[in-house]
């Protein structure tokens, strides 16, 4: 059964429209050019004001060792989501820092791009979101998709995530064509940059839940 992660979560509100539905993982987004950006002061007030009954992902971008420490200190993380120029090496390091797992986002437009998650044996999740385009400010929550048609045939050694331009009306074609495990989704559940929606919320996981093979 395919199972969901709801990315880029900023309010109790949504956070709960998330476990509710039946998310198996929420995302919070630790870069600052991101409308989704939470401090470390908010991620821990938000895990606060929360049941926390799944397992919490901090999405980063090529950070440093001292925010990273903050976050694992005070947030404590499930996971480490690396959604920058990390290389596997500074995988190994952030996992020797935080005591948390690793999901390594990889950028995707050819086959070659797929081919570069063989590289990812320090990761415990593969993440294949679209890559962005050239003059774009940030890595990922952009929107976009990708041709999903290159995942038809994966078969990696880890679990993996698709990322990219998912939404309640798409995300069951997105199974069907990849028989992908795990959807990540962000921007397709608001209702503005950063704003999410729970009724986009629980419609997403409704559909990955009835389209999902069993």
């Amino acid at each position: 059964m395919t199972r969901a992660k709801i990315c880029g979560v900023t309010t109790p509100e949504a956070y709960t429209a998330a476990v509710d539905g039946g998310a198996a993982f929420v995302g919070l987004v630790s870069f600052e050019r991101s409308p989704r950006h939470l401090s470390v002061d908010q991620m821990q007030a938000l895990m606060a004001a929360v049941e926390r009954t799944v397992p919490v992902v901090v999405l980063t971008v090529d950070a440093d060792d001292s925010l990273l420490a903050d976050i694992a200190a005070r947030v404590r993380p499930d996971f480490i989501q690396l959604h920058g120029a990390e290389t596997p090496e500074r995988a190994e390091q952030v996992l020797a820092l935080t005591g948390a797992g690793i999901i390594k986002a990889l950028p995707v437009s050819t086959a070659a791009d797929v081919e570069a998650a063989r590289e990812w044996d320090a990761a415990d999740y593969l993440l294949f979101d679209a890559r962005p385009p050239r003059d774009a400010d940030r890595p990922g929550g952009l929107g976009h998709a990708f041709d999903w048609s290159l995942l038809a045939d994966l078969k990696p050694s880890k679990p993996w995530f698709l990322a990219g331009g998912l939404t309640p009306d798409n995300v069951a074609a997105a199974i069907r064509i990849t028989g992908v495990p795990l959807v990540d989704v962000s921007s397709g559940v608001e209702t503005a940059p950063g704003v999410k929606d729970s009724g986009l919320i629980r419609a997403f996981l409704d559909r990955v839940r009835d389209a999902s093979p069993r």
